[in-house]
């Protein structure tokens, strides 16, 4: 039996369209149909979205009846943030040069 290819939190964030889909369920709880009714794209293509996001546990699924809700888990999302906040410090300094080097002029 092959292991299942799983997603990491960075490739399922890569894409522009799972990233509205997180920003989407951190306000509510959707169904795939609310979902998939937001994009362009076909239901299929926002499913294999969902599929990608929910490898990388950052969203769970939920039967009502026969539909499928989807949430936000965004624990996962911490690795992301520990990970930007290490370069804080170099945009920081960044900035701190480029205010000194204003007030120069």
């Amino acid at each position: 039996m092959a292991a299942t290819a799983r997603h990491d939190v960075y490739q399922a964030i890569a894409d522009p369209t799972r990233r509205q889909i997180l920003k989407q369920l951190a306000e509510k709880d959707a169904s795939i149909k609310e979902i998939a009714d937001t994009y362009s794209q076909s239901r299929t293509a926002i499913v294999k979205h969902l599929q990608v996001l929910q490898e990388a546990q950052l969203v769970r699924d939920r039967k009502e009846g026969r539909a499928k809700i989807y949430s936000l888990q965004p624990a996962q999302l911490m690795e992301v943030k520990e990970w930007v906040s290490f370069f804080e410090q170099y945009w920081d300094n960044k900035l701190g040069n480029l205010k000194n080097l204003v007030e120069e002029e």
